[in-house]
């Protein structure tokens, strides 16, 4: 309903009088951030907020000037401001909000709303869009209690409440705390004792430095940042997968382990790729924005899918730097925080500019073994010269087989150079297409970058040789380049066929004039998925569904060869006009076009063209180098070689793959992606360009903001962005308390409730900066603090008034994440493997959970030290993610998780119990204690102490003894699942037995809670 100006009824003429008299108006301010904006946010800004599609009567009640202007407000007047006269109305056709809303003002609003009018409607910009200031620390009763600046602020807000703090947790507690915290493992019971036995006053600091500087602690948190990050091993969607990125996660870890400045850290993810003399791992880091899913379906339109990607790489740029939900602006103007539809679209284009590459990586140590094995293949290659029999005459054995070898290597080289053709290179002078950019190269080959689709055409154009010689023929070689997925030649990036093409159909005109084309061949053809031959031929049928493609062998050259129906002299200009059309996107990466003049028809050879070259010049021009070529290429594929070559073929299969991760590669300066706005974010509705900028809120008295992705990465991290401190600061205490000091950590917008120490949060966020980012820096300072050591036993007072522990009058106390229960018992259990970094690892899980998955994709379950590696390392797959880590709401990785949430359901103590992952960890524990050769006293207290960290209370060991002879009597007398029961020897029932009690004691609370 329009907001216009009414008569107020008689019964809200009352009302209006009786809020006017009001004895407390004006005694004591009303603060707009505080008292009102949350009011205004949550009743009136879906109609009345910045988004002008959905504005009813055309009213803000967002920006001071625009509600003056409408007659809502009238500031110091409230029986002339219409927003009063319709909150009060008893008339169900005007009040506002209307009652279809189902959201009635209260009483106590209405009457803050009609103080803050006449108190003059003073507005005041969000909190989280002010830069912070950092604070003074603030004075408190309690001098004794305070450790550092954070307890002056948590004391000063609890005095104020009367409320006092919780006694120091007992040092059991505080080192199983915080060895949970900052490395996400449980500590030994003999670190625990040499924690809880020193009289070192520092003892507590030197522990927090020591585990700061575990590599353990970049394991830890590099979990935290992986779900903002949506990191997943596969690609998502239908078909699922497996993707490269793991060097990312890696990346992440170093970077956390190295303590990189969080500013550093930002830009490198962001724009690594754009900083001078950028880095392997600079451009590794880019993989932050690789990790959207990727759509293989073969009906889908790639650029489609690629926007898509845009939308999430907006929303999580969005979540993780500015604390903002940016994805409603995506269809029209944020109906609450001041982000417009322009904004959404200009902030899309700032990171819109990039292609999506897969960056070879070559480490030092793979590129040395590299090298010994191609050295030993050189060294077997020069002794084969002495394989061939030796022929009859005078020398040694060896210098009349080298004779027979030469007599071979002749031979060969006359029927090569026979049958060689002189391929003569031309350089283009005008390059075409729909979309991709095509670009000349040195060596006269082309290549392709930007956008492709499921049709590309390429128009090529060149200037013949100035010869009387006839064009015969002409030869379409595919190039393997490392900038090609999978190195080519192809640029199909889809998994099962990337570095594919598919050549559907080639034409000729020279001087305008079509030209007949037949005769045509290749070295090697193979179609990626499905029937069809890719013969050379189908090039030339007219016929778009058939084509030529070289699936299956990425990486390598290879060659079409086509003749002229009719040689053809004099020409000047030749066109050619090459199609691909599949049903994914598969066009050419590099490329090059030569022509012959032959005097009979010629076809591709099954030869490299490197050695064909060769060959076809006169043999006085041959180099020692090309000479020393040919001899190889002759020993590396004469049949007669072959029994001697198998030595050889072994240390080839022994080569390294290079292992490579995905990236963000800016696009060159002549071929730029505009960005538009897309009507109510659709993609086929794409409006007027926009060029790239922040959002005009957070440029206020800038003319300009940043133009490119580098200049955005700076900016995010900068004083200019209010909000990327007290953000990250935020998601640090989150993770160490359960909640941040905001509560919606992945929005500071206008809709999230205020911070619960707002002056902490600024102090941090400042000290933050101040201190050099440093996230080492800022948890040492939380977790010295008196809040942090807290006891987190609670009261009935305390729950009474504080269930959530907002005030944090006590420590902290939730139950652990998802891969760190999972951690914990690899921890106590003692198969714990410390291994670093590579390529994902498989714990074992239920076949069932991937049995149903597209195309039944089996989770075989790594062996050795991998089956025991941190769950960091764990392969996650998004459509069927790790049953264990879900159980325990772990994220899937298909969008940012900024909190992730925290159930307690049947179906964890039922895991814990029975998942084998679970039972093979007790068992081992078990024998562990077993063949320790201790009382049962004694290994009760190991299992208990491994599992929980302090010492057991004498009346739980005697419960628990109890209950492991009544587990070892039923075993003995058959009763308990055999799978527990290595065998029937006596050690065996008691190992069996302790199994039994190390299952109920990590199912019991504490094992999995931050105590």
């Amino acid at each position: 309903m329009p907001f216009i100006r009414v008569m107020p009824s008689v019964g809200a003429s009352l009302l209006l009088l009786a809020v006017l008299s009001y004895p407390a108006m004006g005694e004591s301010p009303v603060d707009f951030n505080r008292d009102i904006r949350p009011i205004l946010a949550a009743k009136c800004f879906a109609c009345h907020g910045p988004d002008e599609e959905h504005r009813e009567a055309d009213l803000r009640l967002d920006d001071r000037d625009a509600a003056i202007d409408h007659g809502a407000i009238v500031p110091g007047a409230v029986d002339e401001s219409v927003l009063i006269e319709r909150i009060m109305t008893d008339d169900a056709d005007l009040v506002m909000p209307p009652p279809q809303a189902n959201d009635v003002l209260k009483e106590e609003q209405k009457q803050l709303l009609s103080r803050w009018i006449q108190q003059g409607a003073k507005y005041a910009k969000h909190w989280a869009f002010v830069p912070p200031v950092k604070p003074p620390v603030p004075l408190v009763g309690d001098t004794a209690w305070p450790r550092n600046a954070i307890d002056h602020f948590v004391l000063a807000k609890l005095e104020q409440e009367k409320l006092t703090p919780s006694p120091e947790a007992d040092r059991y507690t505080l080192v199983r705390r915080v060895y949970l915290d900052l490395i996400g493992l449980p500590p030994t019971p003999e670190e625990a004792d040499a924690f809880v036995r020193s009289e070192d006053p520092a003892a507590y600091e030197k522990l927090v430095d020591q585990l700061l500087a575990s590599p353990r602690y970049g394991e830890r948190w590099g979990r935290e940042w992986l779900d903002l990050a949506r990191y997943s091993d596969t690609n998502g969607y239908e078909k699922d997968r497996e993707r490269s990125i793991w060097p990312y996660r890696d990346w992440v870890i170093r970077a956390i382990n190295d303590d990189m400045p969080f500013d550093q850290f930002t830009i490198e993810q962001i724009a690594g790729d754009m900083l001078p003399d950028a880095t392997p791992g600079q451009r590794i880091a880019t993989g932050f924005h690789r990790n959207t899913m990727l759509n293989e379906e073969g009906g889908i339109d790639p650029l489609e899918y690629r926007f898509y990607a845009m939308v999430d790489r907006v929303a999580t740029t969005g979540t993780v730097w500015l604390g903002m939900t940016t994805g409603c602006a995506q269809c029209h103007t944020h109906k609450y925080d001041p982000i417009t539809h322009t904004d959404y679209y200009s902030l899309m284009a700032l990171m819109n500019n990039a292609d999506e590459p897969d960056l070879v990586i070559k480490p030092e140590a793979l590129v040395k073994r590299t090298e010994e094995i191609q050295s030993d293949i050189r060294l077997l290659e020069d002794t084969l010269v002495y394989e061939f029999p030796p022929i009859e005459g005078e020398g040694s054995e060896d210098e009349r087989r080298a004779q027979n070898f030469e007599q071979h290597f002749q031979a060969w080289l006359a029927k090569g150079k026979s049958e060689a053709v002189a391929w003569q290179s031309l350089k283009a002078t005008h390059l075409k297409t729909n979309l991709p950019l095509l670009e000349q190269l040195p060596d006269n080959s082309i290549l392709s970058t930007g956008d492709i689709t499921k049709r590309d055409v390429f128009q090529l154009f060149f200037a013949l040789p100035d010869e009387a010689k006839p064009v015969t023929a002409i030869r379409l070689e595919v190039l393997p380049d490392d900038r090609l997925p999978a190195g080519g030649p192809g640029r199909a990036y889809y998994e099962g066929r990337k570095g594919d093409f598919f050549l559907s159909e080639l034409s000729a005109r020279i001087d305008g004039k079509p030209v007949p084309l037949q005769d045509a061949s290749h070295d090697y053809g193979k179609i990626a998925v499905g029937s069809g031959s890719a013969d050379a031929a189908n090039v030339l049928d007219g016929e778009g569904s058939t084509g030529w493609s070289t699936a299956e062998g990425e990486g390598k050259p290879h060659q079409l060869v086509i003749n002229l129906a009719e040689p053809i002299a004099g020409g000047k200009e030749l066109r050619l006009e090459l199609l691909f059309e599949r049903h994914f996107a598969a066009s050419l990466g590099r490329f090059r076009i030569s022509v012959a003049h032959a005097d009979k028809t010629v076809a591709a050879k099954q030869m490299p063209m490197d050695i064909e070259a060769i060959l076809a010049r006169d043999e006085s021009t041959w180099t020692a180098a090309e000479k020393d070529r040919l001899q190889r290429h002759f020993i590396q594929e004469s049949p007669d070689l072959a029994e001697a070559r198998k030595a050889i073929d072994v240390l080839k299969r022994q080569l390294p793959n290079y292992p490579t991760t995905m990236v963000l590669e800016e696009r060159p300066v002549e071929n730029p992606r505009t960005t538009h706005l897309h009507h109510r974010g659709e993609y086929l509705s794409p409006k007027q360009e926009v060029e790239p900028n922040i959002p005009a809120f957070l440029r206020e008295g800038e003319a300009t903001g940043p133009a490119n992705r580098l200049e955005f990465a700076r900016w995010l991290v900068s004083p200019q962005n209010p909000l990327v401190a007290r953000v990250t600061v935020n998601r640090y205490w989150q993770a160490i308390f359960g909640k941040g000091l905001v509560e919606s950590s992945g929005d500071f917008g206008t809709q999230s409730e205020p911070p619960s120490h707002p002056d902490l949060l600024d102090y941090l966020a400042c000290q933050f900066m101040e201190e050099g980012w440093s996230r080492k820096k800022l948890l040492r300072t939380i977790v010295l603090s008196a809040t942090y050591r807290q006891s987190s036993v609670t009261t009935p007072e305390l729950k009474r008034r504080d269930p959530s522990n907002r005030l944090l009058a006590r420590g902290p106390r939730f139950r652990i994440d998802a891969e760190l229960v999972r951690d914990t018992m690899l921890k106590s259990s003692g198969l714990l493997s410390e291994k670093m970094f590579g390529h994902g690892v498989y714990p074992p899980q239920p076949e069932s959970v991937t049995a149903l998955a597209y195309g039944n994709v089996p989770w075989n379950a790594s062996t050795g030290e991998d089956r025991y590696r941190r769950s960091i390392y764990t392969f996650s797959k998004r459509t069927t993610p790790f049953a264990s880590y879900t159980v325990f709401d772990a994220p899937t990785g298909e969008v940012c998780t900024a909190g992730r949430d925290r159930s307690n359901t049947p179906l964890q103590a039922l895991t814990l119990l029975n998942d084998e992952m679970y039972l093979e960890l007790a068992r081992h524990l078990a024998e562990e204690v077993v063949t320790s050769k201790a009382t049962e006293e004694e290994m009760m207290t190991a299992i208990f102490r491994r599992l929980l960290t302090r010492p057991p209370e004498p009346a739980e060991v005697k419960t628990l003894l109890a209950y492991y002879h009544a587990q070892l009597a039923r075993i003995e007398q058959g009763e308990l699942e055999a799978s527990l029961v290595a065998g029937n020897d006596q050690a065996s029932q008691q190992q069996a037995a302790w199994a039994m009690v190390a299952r109920v004691l990590m199912n019991v609370d504490e094992a999995i809670a931050k105590p």
